[in-house]
């Protein structure tokens, strides 16, 4: 474990020792920075170096989240699924994750909407080790193969599903693996632990860069996505429970406006621009391929924040297509509740 997954670990442990020690929390109001200056508000990320969540970090970095008066903590976790355990437990206020999480908790009585949508496709790629690249050329081959996956739960879990029931498969003839992200996916396709696996940038140009692995499924892309899934897919975004939401309005709205801005930044200048602003350590010694990781990536995000409406119906329609969770209640969700647009369209 890296000292930042260390110091995040610590972080949440912490918290959830004080809450144990003090009984139920309000968490329903934004909390006072030190000094009473600006309100406080804990983001947990599902991979802060993933570059399909690039936009909080780089909102911190350009200084917006201080020009709208808050104080945000951005914090990591490996994967969505750990990182909406999280938010549901009251530990933090938002999360950057997936917008498909917030239907699949509604199933389970919980409201969490998306308050600013970073991007109409999931920006994930399927990739095929090299060796095993003449045996998997599409979802079709899945069977039986080792698909790595960065944890249950995860949307990784629900696109790998996904497209091994439109090739036609279900989902028990695939065997879905927990390989994380990162270094631990690359490790997990050196040593034959998956044989193919959802991933995003950097990890995904690492590995094609270097020769280890073959994108044969690409969702970074609207014709991708479209081809892959049979319509737009809404993926990353800031979600937050609902209740938090109606409570703190003021702050919400801070955070679009900051989030906007970040998103007209990204549509408006260069990757090179943009990994340039971005932490040194983000690049792991290889500035050039983090430039063009964020390259490969960066058409996903939306300027305005805004969400599709067709695309999160089309989202529902994946997830009940192989959801157990969705299946027996697609009729009953209500996509209304899963996300709001009154915040972006507000944004300065």
């Amino acid at each position: 474990m890296n000292p930042t997954s260390r110091l995040v670990v610590t972080a949440v442990a912490g918290l959830a020792m004080v809450a144990a020690a003090t009984g139920c929390r309000d968490s329903r109001t934004a909390t006072a920075a030190e000094g009473g200056k600006a309100p406080q508000v804990k983001i947990m990320i599902g991979g802060i170096d993933k570059v399909i969540y690039l936009p909080p970090k780089l909102t911190e970095q350009l200084g917006h989240f201080k020009q709208e008066g808050l104080d945000v903590q951005l914090l990591t976790e490996p994967s969505g699924a750990q990182a909406e355990n999280v938010l549901i437990s009251g530990d933090v206020q938002g999360v950057v994750g997936f917008y498909d999480h917030t239907i699949d908790l509604q199933t389970k009585g919980k409201c969490i909407q998306s308050v600013v949508q970073f991007a109409d496709v999931p920006g994930e790629v399927e990739v095929v080790s090299t060796a095993q690249a003449d045996k998997i050329k599409s979802p079709a081959d899945f069977t039986g193969k080792r698909l790595g996956i960065t944890s249950p739960g995860s949307s990784t879990d629900f696109l790998t599903q996904a497209l091994a029931v439109r090739a036609g498969l279900k989902t028990e003839d695939i065997t879905r693996v927990k390989a994380g992200a990162g270094p631990t996916f690359i490790a997990a396709m050196d040593n034959g632990g998956i044989d193919a696996g959802m991933t995003t940038d950097p990890t995904a140009a690492k590995l094609t860069s270097s020769g280890k692995g073959k994108v044969i499924i690409d969702m970074r892309t609207e014709e991708g996505t479209r081809a892959a899934l049979g319509g737009l897919y809404p993926a990353s975004s800031l979600y937050m429970d609902c209740a938090w939401v109606q409570a703190n309005k003021p702050t919400v709205q801070k955070l679009a406006n900051a989030l906007v801005k970040t998103l007209k930044f990204i549509n408006e200048h260069s990757a090179e621009e943009i990994a340039a602003k971005m932490p040194a350590e983000y690049a792991g010694g290889d500035p050039a391929l983090y430039a063009k990781s964020i390259n490969d990536t960066k058409s996903i995000f939306r300027p305005d924040g805004l969400m599709d409406e067709e695309g999160a119906k089309n989202v529902l329609e994946v997830l009940s297509s192989f959801s157990p969770n969705v299946q027996g209640k697609k009729d009953s969700i209500d996509l209304s509740k899963t996300y709001t647009t009154e915040f972006v369209k507000a944004a300065k």
